[in-house]
């Protein structure tokens, strides 16, 4: 409960905490974003994660000189690559067996069946539209793997789903995030950058059961 409690405060205050964590450690702040990122997209248990929030206060942060923002945005544009790579890897090696996993604490079931129905749906494309979706995010790579498409395919849909997504987020957080209003609200901006993707993302995955 405390680690939830804690992950939740992370979340909802990741300008602060990130903030601090440059002022106690400068330059390696770099390399926490770079594994967030890599974790939460490479790692099909890691769905809940900050993602559309962390790029939107590190464009934020860089607007204010804190971070480089062609560094950041690169380091974060490999590690969203790789992540969905190596999740896609992962799914592809375990193929079949995944259907017969129940929902435990370590994967959500629920969240692996909706992004299967959205996959089936919309096909490669789902990996660029998951990339502005939480859970979605991650598990849709997995999915991508355990169907077995075509690597080739995959890669070229990760490509252009990580860029759309690094690049277009950080820029919004660049250009939007150190506005009076925004920072008075970041909160819950972030809750809508959380809640919003995830009920458009159910909404479609029961339409698309039905």
């Amino acid at each position: 409960m405390d680690l939830l409690l804690t992950l939740i405060d992370f979340i909802l205050n990741i300008d602060v905490h990130l903030a601090t964590f440059v002022e106690a450690y400068g330059g390696w702040v770099y390399g926490l974003l770079f594994l967030i990122i890599f974790v939460e997209t490479g790692l099909v248990v890691m769905p809940f994660l900050p993602g559309d929030s962390l790029l939107f206060v590190v464009g934020a942060m860089a607007a204010r000189g804190s971070l480089d923002l062609y560094v950041v945005m690169g380091l974060l544009l490999v590690a969203a690559i790789a992540g969905d790579q190596l999740n896609y890897t992962i799914g592809r090696h375990i193929g079949p067996k995944v259907f017969q996993w129940e929902k435990s604490r370590w994967f959500n079931r629920n969240a692996f069946d909706k992004a299967h129905t959205f996959y089936e749906r919309f096909g490669g494309i789902t990996i660029v539209l998951a990339r502005f979706m939480p859970f979605a995010r991650t598990f849709a790579p997995f999915v991508a793997g355990v169907a077995h498409m075509d690597r080739r395919v995959f890669t070229l849909f990760n490509v252009l789903g990580a860029v759309l997504w690094v690049v277009g987020v950080t820029l919004a957080g660049y250009w939007f995030g150190n506005l009076p209003w925004v920072k008075a609200n970041l909160e819950f901006i972030i809750w809508g950058l959380i809640l919003i993707p995830g009920l458009i993302a159910m909404a479609g995955a029961l339409k698309a059961r039905h």
